[in-house]
């Protein structure tokens, strides 16, 4: 399953988002409203619950100085990679949110709905920042 988010411009030039974006304690700024519960497990690692959603541990697994930063999940059950993709535009830069999951259909058509409002609620807190 593929999910993209609407592309933002945000006020950080692309080196300084993509440096805010590979600290993970930073990832707290961009969770939607609903958010219960944030913690960094390890040096790349975040857990994050979200009301009514189990809890989902994300990983930095891979990085591209300055344009891309890959988040992965860290279970099994839950197989998904978020990948940030971000472009210069003059002082600021754009950023969009391409999640890939490997899900069966029957959990593709539960999860599809409340992961498009995942991502476009942090793209769109990325915008703010």
């Amino acid at each position: 399953m593929n999910l993209e988010s609407p592309k933002v411009t945000t006020k950080k030039s692309q080196q300084e988002l993509y440096n805010f974006l590979t600290e993970v304690e930073n990832y707290k700024q961009l969770m939607p409203e609903s958010i219960e519960k944030f913690e960094v497990t390890k040096p790349n690692t975040f857990l994050f619950g979200l009301k009514g959603m189990p809890e989902i541990e994300l990983a930095i697994k891979e990085t591209v100085e300055p344009e891309l930063i890959v988040l992965g999940s860290t279970s099994d059950k839950f197989n998904f990679s978020l990948n940030i993709i971000i472009e210069p535009n003059g002082e600021n830069s754009d950023a969009q949110l391409l999640f890939d999951g490997k899900f069966n259909a029957m959990m593709a058509m539960m999860v599809k709905s409340p992961l498009k409002k995942f991502i476009t609620t942090l793209s769109e807190n990325m915008s703010s920042l």
